[in-house]
Protein backbone atom coordinates (compact mmCIF):
# COMPACT_ATOMS: atom_id res chain seq x y z
CA UNK A 1 0.00 0.00 0.00
CA UNK A 2 2.70 2.36 0.76
CA UNK A 3 4.42 1.92 -2.44
CA UNK A 4 1.64 3.56 -4.39
CA UNK A 5 2.15 6.72 -2.38
CA UNK A 6 5.24 7.28 -3.23
CA UNK A 7 6.10 9.82 -5.86
CA UNK A 8 8.08 8.21 -8.95
CA UNK A 9 10.32 11.38 -9.49
CA UNK A 10 11.69 11.95 -6.04
CA UNK A 11 11.12 8.67 -4.43
CA UNK A 12 9.55 9.58 -1.03
CA UNK A 13 6.26 9.65 0.21
CA UNK A 14 3.92 11.87 -2.19
CA UNK A 15 3.63 15.72 -0.88
CA UNK A 16 0.03 17.78 -2.14
CA UNK A 17 -0.45 14.43 -4.57
CA UNK A 18 -1.61 15.33 -8.30
CA UNK A 19 -3.05 13.30 -10.68
CA UNK A 20 -2.06 13.75 -14.91
CA UNK A 21 -4.12 12.92 -17.71
CA UNK A 22 -2.63 9.28 -18.13
CA UNK A 23 -3.77 8.79 -14.20
CA UNK A 24 -0.27 8.81 -12.88
CA UNK A 25 0.46 10.94 -9.29
CA UNK A 26 3.51 12.93 -8.41
CA UNK A 27 4.19 16.00 -5.80
CA UNK A 28 2.90 19.13 -7.15
CA UNK A 29 6.60 20.40 -6.64
CA UNK A 30 8.45 17.01 -8.33
CA UNK A 31 5.44 17.35 -11.43
CA UNK A 32 6.16 21.45 -11.59
CA UNK A 33 10.25 20.93 -11.68
CA UNK A 34 9.81 18.22 -14.35
CA UNK A 35 7.48 20.44 -16.69
CA UNK A 36 9.98 23.52 -16.23
CA UNK A 37 12.78 21.33 -17.16
CA UNK A 38 10.60 19.51 -20.11
CA UNK A 39 9.47 23.12 -21.34
CA UNK A 40 12.73 24.05 -22.03
CA UNK A 41 13.03 21.63 -25.17
CA UNK A 42 9.89 21.28 -26.47
CA UNK A 43 6.16 23.28 -26.60
CA UNK A 44 2.99 22.86 -23.98
CA UNK A 45 2.47 18.78 -24.40
CA UNK A 46 5.24 16.57 -22.05
CA UNK A 47 5.58 13.07 -21.47
CA UNK A 48 4.57 11.35 -18.45
CA UNK A 49 7.57 10.68 -16.56
CA UNK A 50 6.02 6.96 -15.86
CA UNK A 51 4.17 5.91 -18.73
CA UNK A 52 5.47 8.98 -21.56
CA UNK A 53 1.99 9.64 -22.29
CA UNK A 54 1.89 13.21 -22.78
CA UNK A 55 -0.42 15.86 -21.20
CA UNK A 56 -0.34 19.63 -21.04
CA UNK A 57 1.43 21.73 -18.84
CA UNK A 58 -0.79 22.47 -15.59
CA UNK A 59 -3.25 19.80 -16.30
CA UNK A 60 -3.10 18.16 -13.08
CA UNK A 61 -5.52 17.69 -10.22
CA UNK A 62 -5.05 17.38 -6.35
CA UNK A 63 -6.04 13.99 -5.68
CA UNK A 64 -7.62 14.34 -2.33
CA UNK A 65 -8.05 10.62 -1.71
CA UNK A 66 -4.44 10.04 -2.28
CA UNK A 67 -3.22 12.81 0.01
CA UNK A 68 -5.76 11.53 2.90
CA UNK A 69 -3.82 8.35 2.47
CA UNK A 70 -0.48 9.31 2.63
CA UNK A 71 -1.37 11.70 6.01
CA UNK A 72 -2.79 8.26 7.12
CA UNK A 73 0.52 6.27 6.00
CA UNK A 74 2.83 9.16 8.08
CA UNK A 75 0.53 9.01 11.15
CA UNK A 76 1.03 5.39 11.02
CA UNK A 77 5.10 5.37 10.91
CA UNK A 78 5.07 8.11 13.61
CA UNK A 79 3.12 6.10 15.70
CA UNK A 80 5.32 3.32 18.80
CA UNK A 81 6.27 0.00 16.75
CA UNK A 82 7.60 2.09 13.87
CA UNK A 83 10.73 -0.13 14.22
CA UNK A 84 8.81 -3.13 13.49
CA UNK A 85 7.50 -1.65 9.98
CA UNK A 86 10.86 -0.75 9.01
CA UNK A 87 11.65 -4.84 9.27
CA UNK A 88 8.65 -6.02 7.90
CA UNK A 89 7.62 -6.41 4.04
CA UNK A 90 4.45 -3.93 3.84
CA UNK A 91 2.97 -6.15 1.21
CA UNK A 92 3.50 -9.72 3.04
CA UNK A 93 4.00 -8.71 6.93
CA UNK A 94 6.95 -11.06 6.73
CA UNK A 95 10.67 -9.97 8.55
CA UNK A 96 12.60 -8.66 6.08
CA UNK A 97 15.74 -11.26 5.80
CA UNK A 98 17.06 -10.48 2.83
CA UNK A 99 18.42 -7.83 0.19
CA UNK A 100 17.53 -7.65 -3.69
CA UNK A 101 20.59 -6.55 -5.50
CA UNK A 102 19.12 -5.93 -8.69
CA UNK A 103 16.44 -3.92 -7.28
CA UNK A 104 18.42 -2.68 -4.07
CA UNK A 105 16.05 -3.19 -1.56
CA UNK A 106 15.12 -5.46 1.26
CA UNK A 107 13.31 -8.19 0.63
CA UNK A 108 11.17 -11.17 2.80
CA UNK A 109 11.13 -14.71 1.69
CA UNK A 110 7.75 -14.50 -0.07
CA UNK A 111 8.82 -11.56 -2.26
CA UNK A 112 12.24 -13.65 -3.31
CA UNK A 113 9.78 -16.55 -4.96
CA UNK A 114 7.62 -13.97 -6.47
CA UNK A 115 8.09 -12.75 -10.56
CA UNK A 116 9.16 -9.12 -9.34
CA UNK A 117 12.56 -10.67 -7.65
CA UNK A 118 13.19 -14.40 -9.43
CA UNK A 119 16.40 -14.74 -10.78
CA UNK A 120 18.00 -11.87 -8.69
CA UNK A 121 21.42 -11.81 -6.63
CA UNK A 122 19.73 -12.09 -3.20
CA UNK A 123 21.75 -11.86 -0.26
CA UNK A 124 21.01 -12.46 3.78
CA UNK A 125 20.48 -8.62 4.76
CA UNK A 126 23.08 -8.59 7.31
CA UNK A 127 25.75 -9.33 4.56
CA UNK A 128 24.81 -6.98 2.24
CA UNK A 129 24.15 -4.76 5.29
CA UNK A 130 28.33 -5.26 5.48
CA UNK A 131 29.28 -4.78 1.45
CA UNK A 132 27.43 -2.22 1.29
CA UNK A 133 28.66 -0.17 4.34
CA UNK A 134 30.07 2.89 3.64
CA UNK A 135 33.01 3.71 5.65
CA UNK A 136 34.89 7.19 5.85
CA UNK A 137 33.32 9.63 3.93
CA UNK A 138 35.69 12.56 3.62
CA UNK A 139 37.79 11.62 0.46
CA UNK A 140 34.22 11.95 -1.24
CA UNK A 141 33.68 15.86 -0.09
CA UNK A 142 35.84 16.90 -3.62
CA UNK A 143 33.77 14.86 -5.89
CA UNK A 144 30.45 15.34 -4.27
CA UNK A 145 30.92 19.30 -4.74
CA UNK A 146 32.23 18.88 -8.26
CA UNK A 147 29.13 16.98 -8.78
CA UNK A 148 26.94 19.89 -7.12
CA UNK A 149 28.92 22.59 -9.00
CA UNK A 150 28.27 20.56 -12.47
CA UNK A 151 24.68 20.05 -11.84
CA UNK A 152 23.48 23.56 -10.62
CA UNK A 153 25.16 25.08 -14.24
CA UNK A 154 28.15 26.65 -12.80
CA UNK A 155 30.96 24.55 -15.14
CA UNK A 156 34.45 26.28 -14.32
Amino acid sequence: MAEEAVCSICLELLTEPVTIGCGHNFCRACITRYCEDAVRGSGNAIPCPSCRAEFQIGSFRLNTQLRNLVEKIKEQSLKPGKEKMATQCLEHEEKLKLFCEEDGEAICLICMQSQAHRGHTVLPIQEAANDYQVGDTTDLREPIAQTHTYLSGEIP
